[in-house]
């Protein structure tokens, strides 16, 4: 049997309510809210942290082979995005890691291949979404990540056994943007309708005949694509009642693109049962199908972080001002100081295991930890008697902070906290997702993967402190 083994979501702390789109520019806007990345996020980090749920939602003895990370909108091009999510999960140097980017159908073409392997695989992917002010696409999209691990019974118990999918592909233009632009550029609805018609519906009649089951049989439906009223209409091809419709969370996250599937099928996989048949459908540049069906083992299956939880427990009071700057529309003069330094890539190198990973040293002779690593101890002053301790998973305590107005930043003020980490060791680390107001010494804290900043095209990849939600 090969499926899902686990999956995690990770939905940024920020929501845009959309009425204060409205509220600035006199129109669009709408109901609800939309889930953004904050300025120090982006689709790798969003990746790094749906991964982190999903291998903290699997079994202990889950090791994937391969990783790959998917995305409209990757950190980087011409350099493997995939290598730094592989080092933030501290995985060993023999998993491959491979970037599959670029289009909506992205994700689905990454989920696919990792199911019609044979080896366990972690698949994540995540999306930055955004358009110009005012649009539709800066209202209805939203950023989030999800991943997932793929394996057989031997790989850890599978809660979702794949049936069967299916594929069709059509070369048409409803949707488009080049390299270096910030927004899409749309087709008319209409056409997209009828673009999207026949190959929704050569996709479905495919999906049913391959995994040998009728709509009747179907418990849920997982339905999604950047057309969304191409979508809606084709849903009569599905023959499923309305209400096995999967929630498509426009009203709490918004439209995640390449995610966006699979964070609905991550939604569906928390609420479902055993024995329970759910249909995926992912329309994007063609349409990509496949069925799964949950097993017993779905019953004691507890995510780490739950989607529901991560909904719920947002931040509503991002204002538009703001929202705009870190989507890099509205330009704001910055603080009065040098301009950050661009990283280097032999320093990086060398600190890989710290950078990325956040990996530690403690002393074998005293049990003194060392952040960064060291090679003396600073208690016993042993020498190059220390072993490697990853901290990225361990809670901390604030034992004091600061809150700096004058420091380079896209979101001042800065919240910098000095944390105590549980079973040992102290460092200074600036937080996130955190209220100035709020923070006080005494707060739990764990840590979260985030970009402190970039400089010459160079993102400087880090750990920072986040509340304990």
């Amino acid at each position: 049997m090969r499926g899902i083994i686990a999956a995690g979501a990770y939905i940024p702390y920020n929501r845009l309510q959309r009425s204060r789109i409205a509220e600035a520019l006199g129109s669009g806007g709408g109901r609800g809210a939309r889930a953004v990345a904050s300025y120090d996020e982006d689709s790798t980090t969003m990746g790094v942290e749906a991964a982190r749920n999903a291998l903290r939602s699997a079994s202990a003895g889950f090791a994937p082979r391969a990783v790959t990370l998917s995305s409209t909108a990757p950190a980087y091009l011409d350099k493997n995005n995939a290598t730094a999510l592989h080092a933030a999960l501290d995985l060993p140097g023999d998993v491959g890691a491979f970037d599959m980017m670029g289009s909506a159908r992205s994700g689905a073409g990454a989920l696919a291949a990792a199911l019609g392997g044979s080896s366990p695989w972690l698949v994540a992917i995540a999306d930055v979404r955004s358009g110009l002010a005012g649009g539709g696409d800066e209202a209805g999209n939203g950023d989030a990540g999800v991943a997932f691990a793929i394996g057989s019974d031997e790989d850890g118990p599978v809660i979702a056994e794949f049936i069967g999918g299916a594929s069709s592909s059509a070369e048409f233009l409803d949707r488009w943007r080049t390299v270096g632009d910030s927004r899409s550029k749309i087709w008319e609805e209409r056409f997209a309708e009828a673009a999207y018609d026949p190959v929704i519906k050569e996709c479905v009649e495919g999906v049913y005949a391959n995994a040998g089951i009728t709509p009747d049989q179907v418990d849920v439906v997982v339905m999604t694509g950047l057309a969304e009223r191409a979508v809606r209409s084709a849903a009569r091809y599905v023959g499923v009642a309305p209400d096995r419709y999967a929630d498509t969370m426009a009203d709490t996250v918004g439209n995640t693109g390449a995610a966006h599937a699979g964070l609905m099928l991550t939604g569906a996989l928390e609420k479902a049962s055993p024995g329970q048949t759910i249909l995926v459908i992912n329309a994007a540049d063609g349409c990509d199908a496949a069925v799964f069906r949950t097993t017993d083992a779905i019953a004691g299956y507890q995510p780490a972080r739950s989607l529901a939880d991560q909904i719920a427990s947002g931040n509503d009071g991002l204002d538009y001002a703001k929202f705009l700057t870190w989507k890099g529309m509205l330009t704001r003069e910055p603080p009065r100081r040098p301009d950050p330094d661009r990283p280097g890539g032999p320093p990086m190198l060398r600190s890989q295991d710290w950078k990325f990973a956040f990996v530690g040293t403690e002393c074998t002779a005293c049990g003194a930890r060392h952040l960064p690593p060291a090679r003396v101890c600073v208690k016993c002053e042993a020498v190059d008697q220390m072993s490697r301790v990853r901290l990225a998973d361990v809670q901390a305590t604030i034992a004091t902070f600061t809150i700096d107005r004058l420091a380079f930043s896209l979101s001042p003020p800065v919240v910098s906290a000095v944390a105590d980490f549980d079973g040992g060791g102290r460092y200074p680390i600036e937080m996130a997702d955190v209220d100035p107001a709020s923070v006080k010494i005494g707060d739990r804290v764990e840590m979260t993967f985030r970009n402190l900043y970039t400089a010459d095209g160079i993102h400087n990849y880090f750990w920072k402190a986040r509340p304990v939600l």
